[in-house]
């Protein structure tokens, strides 16, 4: 796996592209003295988070012949300082299915993504503590 960073102008915005050709943009908020252009940093490791988890779950589901209609998450992440850097504390992360999805094994696809595929969160475990919630057809089902 490699990745590619292209400053695009005097400030922060970087242009990052995998091996692959996939282009991502990122840039720091005006605050800091960026043009925000695209995620910061920190964002895009929330972002890694939730695409990981889902496409875990998804897999999951999918090989339980679970029907999923809507998949969604949000997350949000509260950061400490530690000298100069501020990394994330915990990570909050809400799911949201829809569908003929049977509770048990949509609140057990979290479970799994989170403490043993989701390679994302594994590398933030030593740092961070994840939190997570399965919401299925608007009732709340798992809550760690």
């Amino acid at each position: 796996m490699k990745i590619t960073l292209n400053r695009v102008n005097e400030n922060f915005h970087f242009e990052l592209k995998n091996d692959r050709g996939h282009i991502v943009n990122v840039d720091a908020r005006p605050d800091f003295g960026g043009n925000d252009m695209g995620p910061s940093p920190m964002e895009l490791v929330l972002m890694g988070v939730a695409g990981c988890s889902g496409i875990d779950m998804i897999s999951i589901l999918k090989k339980q012949r679970q029907e999923i209609a809507s998949f969604k998450a949000e997350v949000e992440g509260e950061r400490v300082q530690v000298g100069e850097a501020k990394p994330f504390k915990d990570i909050y992360v809400v799911f949201y299915l829809e569908g003929n999805i049977k509770g048990d094994k949509a609140a057990k696809a979290a479970q799994l993504s989170f403490e043993k595929y989701c390679s994302v969160s594994k590398t933030l475990e030593p740092t961070a503590t994840i939190h997570y919630k399965v919401v299925l057809n608007g009732l709340e089902l798992a809550k760690i």
